[in-house]
């Protein structure tokens, strides 16, 4: 449902709300969640981009939360990432086809119910949740 890369960010926010007091640098960020040092670079240049990290270069430099992130929603993050048509919103889940809104599947339905409420919920949880 949601993408790798989504899930790394939302990763690498709840290293940084945990660590709130202090900078961390890629290098630390790489090693806590796991997540390769190039690619890590990329997801923290988009969440700086979204206004949700800030970056400072040189000695005790690195990455921490810009003020205001731990209040907005963790759907935000996915959107950077998955965009509008993360979770698959037009395409069946289960790869039927044809399965849309204008030719629903058997499970069509269901899966709608499924997808407002996740959707519900990751606008209702915050980045400082994490």
């Amino acid at each position: 449902m949601i993408s790798r890369t989504a899930k790394h960010a939302l990763n690498v926010l709840r290293c940084l709300v945990r660590d709130a007091d202090r900078r961390m640098t890629v290098a630390e960020l790489a090693q806590v969640t796991g997540i390769p040092s190039n690619y890590l670079s990329k997801v923290l240049n988009q969440l700086r981009k979204r206004d949700l990290v800030e970056g400072e270069k040189g000695w005790g430099g690195g990455f921490r939360l810009r003020p205001g992130a731990v209040d907005r929603p963790i759907l935000d993050v996915v959107m950077i990432f998955d965009g509008p048509n993360g979770m698959r919103r037009e395409e069946c889940i289960f790869g039927l086809s044809p399965c849309d809104s204008a030719h629903p599947c058997a499970l069509h339905q269901d899966w709608e119910k499924t997808r407002r409420a996740a959707d519900e919920f990751l606008t209702r949880r915050r980045v400082g949740d994490l």
